[in-house]
């Protein structure tokens, strides 16, 4: 056996003895290990299970809160509705902020983020997954144009069919706008209509046969005030305006 050989078997041995010795066979205990300050930490960290740690069950570090406890101002978080009681939602739950143009526009943009692949562009079901996995439904037709928004809010907190839940990607706040601008695709216009079709002022949105209605009424009201300021009457009941609904869809 040539010298170069019998060193590199010596070498090859010292190695292998000891990568074995700084084994165990016990799972918890690490081994040998070099400056092992760097791997363990003095102080408990929450997401770190220690076997020294005998105050909490299964050495996990951090506590975990009371059964049945809420985080302080977040109450609105929890409406403790099951999740496959979609119909108690709707007759339930009702979106506590107001239908302006902002809030209807910060809608479209997390529609488009987390709604559109699926859903589409215009709510008709024709986004990339929605076209290839089929069956994704068109917000303007059938049933689903009736989808009011407490339908809405919960369908995508707890998902609905094969829609996957959305609670944990999207907060109340955004799940609310988010159905607000469901509406106006419900609607049945093209999304870069949105400043048409949201009234100044309360911002509902409001269908072309809703716009020719309130005009319509809106001359009979000015052209029957005309004629009582002509005959030295006042009006008894003046135009009140479009009053903005609060998830009445």
């Amino acid at each position: 056996m040539s010298p170069s050989l019998k060193h590199g078997l010596y070498a090859a041995s010292l190695l292998l003895s000891t990568g074995l010795g700084a084994c165990s066979t016990d799972p918890n205990d690490p081994g040998v290990e070099y400056a092992p300050e760097m791997y363990e930490s003095i102080p408990y960290e929450p997401l770190r299970q220690t076997s020294f740690n005998k105050i909490n069950a299964f050495g996990i570090n951090e506590r975990t809160p009371a059964t049945g406890t809420v985080p302080r101002g977040k109450l609105a978080y929890f409406d403790h509705i099951p999740k496959d009681s979609v119909r108690i939602a709707e007759r339930v739950l009702h979106n506590p902020y107001p239908y302006t143009k902002a809030n209807i526009e910060e809608g479209q943009v997390l529609y488009t983020r987390n709604c559109q692949h699926c859903h589409g562009e215009k709510g008709d079901g024709q986004g990339p997954v929605g076209m290839k996995f089929k069956g994704v439904p068109n917000y303007s037709s059938g049933a689903y144009k009736a989808m009011n928004d407490g339908h809405i809010y919960h369908v995508i907190e707890w998902g609905r069919n094969r829609m996957m839940p959305h609670g944990s990607q999207v907060n109340p706040e955004e799940r609310w706008k988010i159905a607000m601008y469901v509406h106006v695709l419900q609607i049945g216009n093209d999304p870069a209509d949105l400043p048409k079709i949201v009234k100044v002022g309360g911002a509902t949105p409001t269908t072309s046969a809703e716009e020719g209605n309130a005009s319509q009424q809106t001359d009979g009201a000015n052209q029957k005030a005309e004629g009582q300021a002509q005959a030295h009457t006042g009006s008894d009941a003046p135009g009140q305006g479009d009053k903005g609904r609060n998830g009445a869809m």
